[in-house]
């Protein structure tokens, strides 16, 4: 499976039963599916098969699901008023004393006599089928914002193995300065011995062991360094694994970042320090990429 971004866009037109229509989903990042609507009066009735298909397709995001609709032109229908038209007869003709000469065409352009209206389409057959077609519509959408997410994730996964190297290049960095000075850790251990027995002689030597035991561990940066390859070899076999993995890789870069802030915090070499923060600036390049991920 391929890694899917949050971010996408998708817009598909659709014409039935006397009705067009734009579908237009927006997807941008959510820590769950989070689906947003906004139907005209009349078309609510498809929101719970629209859901249930969106559902299917997505993990996360947060989609902004719209309709435009617009009605055509309808045919007309046109009826007479039959019995006002014969009242009307009668009464010229009368008037004039010849039923033959009466001029019925004249009379039918009067009010009330030919009434010109639409016809209604909107029986429950014809909704049924323009919501089947609607609903259809919008699984086009669904598939075309699909492949945008996953256009838009082979990018970031591609972002976030760079960012990945930067940290295992860092981390390398990092253990090579740690390894690469025993003499300095060798002095400051020594000193802090000193400072240590200058405050109380009446230590016993178990607790001078446990104190200087205690000491080197401060000063020990091997397990953050071990912790943060072990993180970034994880991160890999996510990307490699794909699907919905963001929740995992946020966890993953909070882990990251606690293990490069104890690396700060344990570092009393400048160095050492720089690449620390060097190492916290790339973590949080990598968690701002992470979070588009699905």
């Amino acid at each position: 499976m391929a890694v899917t971004s949050m971010t996408g866009f998708a817009s598909v037109e659709g014409m039935a039963a006397g009705y067009s229509w734009v579908w237009e989903v927006k997807s941008v990042n959510s820590k769950a599916l989070d689906l947003r609507f906004r139907l005209p009066a009349g078309f609510n009735k498809i929101e719970a098969e629209a859901r249930k298909g969106a559902v299917k397709r997505f993990t996360r995001g947060s989609l902004s699901i719209n309709l435009v609709v617009k009605a055509l032109e309808k045919p007309n229908s046109i009826e007479v008023n039959r019995e006002v038209l014969e009242k009307l007869t009668a009464l010229a003709a009368d008037f004039r004393g010849d039923a033959g000469v009466v001029n019925v065409e004249a009379l039918m352009g009067l009010r009330g006599v030919v009434e010109v209206g639409e016809v209604d389409l909107e029986d429950e057959k014809t909704i049924e089928k323009r919501n089947v077609v609607l609903t259809a519509t919008l699984e086009k959408a669904f598939e075309e914002l699909a492949c945008f997410r996953l256009s838009e994730g082979e990018r970031i996964a591609k972002v976030v193995e760079d960012h990945l190297q930067e940290i295992s290049e860092l981390t390398t960095q990092a253990a090579r300065v740690a390894g690469s000075q025993p003499g300095r850790r060798k002095v400051r251990l020594m000193k802090q011995l000193e400072e240590l027995l200058e405050e109380d002689n009446s230590l016993s030597e178990e607790r001078i062991s446990q104190e200087l035991a205690l000491i080197i561990a401060r000063g020990d940066v091997r397990e953050e360094l071990d912790r943060l390859l072990s993180h970034v070899a994880a991160a890999r076999d996510l990307l490699a694994q794909g699907g919905a993995i963001g929740r995992r890789l946020d966890f993953l870069c909070q882990e990251l970042n606690r293990e490069a802030n104890t690396l700060c915090s344990k570092s009393s070499d400048i160095e050492l320090t720089k690449l620390g923060l060097a190492l916290k600036a790339a973590i949080e390049r990598l968690r701002e990429q992470i979070q588009n991920i699905e």
